[in-house]
């Protein structure tokens, strides 16, 4: 079961994860094979993720998710919770009467719980449970959402929950931890 206990926050957590971020994407990547650099490891608090999401997430965050927080579990385990505007989503293309995307009405909170895992800067992120308004939905119907919501003109598919994918910054394995994440370069 997931942590539903939210750590407090303030404006300050986020500026720190703000540049701490900062800094991880401009760090050069590791040298070529055969050559080697000492690993560069930065954490990254749950109060500090969770202020620059509130704080500064009209800049990072899709139009129709408000009130993001990211819970770090443990184990490589995270869970997050927004209110997603469904609406947008079930409008966006035509529907047949028994698409379950029919049912989608309204902002509610949508959940997600899965294990993040990393193998030498490749990651995945593996669904455990999804919901949408507090009922459980199918792994499906929640790609739905996260496709809509991180289209871009790169990208015109959105996401894939299920495909592997590489940071910049030379990021190499994400540890998730309670209550925080250890970034490693």
């Amino acid at each position: 079961r997931a942590r539903d206990t939210r750590m407090p926050f303030t404006e300050a957590d986020g500026d720190r994860f703000a540049t701490k971020y900062a800094a991880i994407f401009a760090r050069t990547p590791p040298p070529p094979a055969g050559r080697r650099r000492k690993p560069v490891r930065t954490i990254l608090t749950e109060p500090e993720l969770n202020g620059y999401l509130r704080y500064r997430g009209r800049q990072v965050l899709p139009v129709g998710v408000v009130d993001p927080y990211v819970f770090a579990l443990g184990a490589g385990r995270l869970s997050g919770v927004a209110t997603v505007d469904l609406d947008a989503v079930r409008l966006s293309k035509p529907r047949g009467l028994l698409d379950p995307a029919q049912l989608l009405r309204g902002s509610v909170p949508v959940t997600a719980t899965g294990v993040l895992s990393s193998n030498d800067g490749e990651f995945r992120f593996l669904l455990e449970s999804a919901t949408v308004a507090g009922l459980e939905v199918p792994k499906s119907l929640l790609q739905e959402l996260v496709g809509f919501y991180t289209r871009s003109a790169s990208k015109p598919e959105g996401y894939t929950l299920d495909a592997p994918f590489t940071l910049s910054g030379g990021i190499r394995q994400i540890t998730v931890e309670p209550g925080r994440a250890i970034v490693l370069q």
